[in-house]
């Protein structure tokens, strides 16, 4: 029954081209440093106006882009209207709720393995809600092998107890989130035809009305922040999210969910890879075997696609 209701568009085969490839590694900077980020505007903020904040700004940002474009969405059935509800509540209002509250009570690489769960989340759900994303060998030991070496990546802090009464409860927000991510995605495919944007700012104006509420609702009115955290704010708001939901809604209808997962095995890395040169961390081995690993099983899941590219680029030298 899920297959019938899918549109043509999401029965079309994924095109993955050069400009997927560098969006989604553009996409891995982004949010590996929201991450940073969103720990130190917890500092001084709380979490759910924290996540308000940010989806509100990034609301007003793409709407206005939104509205320079001509307001055009391209969306007329009941049916369509309703997914595209649900995509608005599974990857703006709950996500970022979710992981804003999580990350209070869990160590930041728990937070980095449950985001790279995504890919293993979406494979089974793409095989059964779109015809055309179905689960390969090639697919699944490449996602493993990431996944894999995103457990390299962390190490033994991946599952580091902060031995906080409320851990459990946090580690469940942050798989939650990523469950929501991994949903979204595919959703998204299976809507018809429609403008990026679009679908880009109603999302976020619907997230924007929950998420406020719910801030004011479960930790009262908006706390008066500082300068530098107002700022922070701004920056989340910007280009984890205003930006990045562009990107990877681009993505998402072009390359499809799959694809797009991969960005999930990206994102650690360059958390890590920020803290040692922005925060001074120190430089380990386990993170250079850990991105050999990671970029290898994306090789393995997204093979064809990479030996098209190398052979269209010889031929253009040519």
């Amino acid at each position: 029954m899920l297959n019938e209701a899918v549109p043509k568009q999401a029965s079309e085969a994924p095109a993955v081209s050069a400009e997927n490839w560098l969006i989604i590694s553009v996409l891995g900077v982004v949010w590996g440093s929201s991450f940073l980020l969103t720990e130190v505007a917890l500092k001084g903020i709380t979490p759910l106006w924290l996540a308000a904040g940010r989806v509100v700004i990034a609301a007003l940002l793409t709407t206005f882009v939104w509205g320079m474009y001509g307001w055009r969405l391209h969306l007329s059935t009941e049916r369509h209207w309703g997914t595209l509800f649900f995509f608005g509540l599974l990857s703006a209002t709950l996500p970022f709720q979710f992981l804003s509250w999580g990350q209070q009570y869990v160590t930041s690489a728990f937070a980095g393995v449950s985001m790279a769960s995504v890919g293993l989340i979406i494979l089974p759900l793409a095989h059964i809600m779109l015809p055309n994303e179905k689960i390969t060998l090639p697919r699944f030991l490449g996602l493993l092998v990431g996944f894999v070496g995103i457990l390299i990546l962390f190490g033994q802090q991946s599952f580091t107890s902060t031995d906080d009464p409320l851990e459990t409860l946090g580690r469940v927000a942050c798989l939650l989130a990523a469950m929501c991510y991994a949903l979204s995605s595919v959703l998204l495919k299976r809507l018809p035809p429609i403008d990026r944007i679009g679908v880009a700012a109603l999302p976020l104006i619907m997230g924007a009305f929950l998420i406020v509420a719910n801030a004011w609702v479960f930790e009262g009115a908006p706390p008066a922040v500082d300068f530098n955290t107002a700022m922070i704010i701004l920056l989340l708001a910007a280009f984890p999210t205003a930006l990045a939901n562009l990107l990877r809604i681009k993505v998402i209808r072009s390359a499809g969910p799959v694809f797009m997962s991969l960005v999930s095995y990206l994102v650690p890395v360059w958390c890590v890879v920020l803290g040692v040169f922005v925060l001074g961390e120190t430089m380990t081995p386990s993170l250079i075997i850990a991105l050999v690993v990671i970029l290898g099983g994306i090789a393995v899941t997204q093979w064809d696609e990479l030996r098209r590219l190398i052979n269209k680029s010889r031929n253009a030298i040519k």
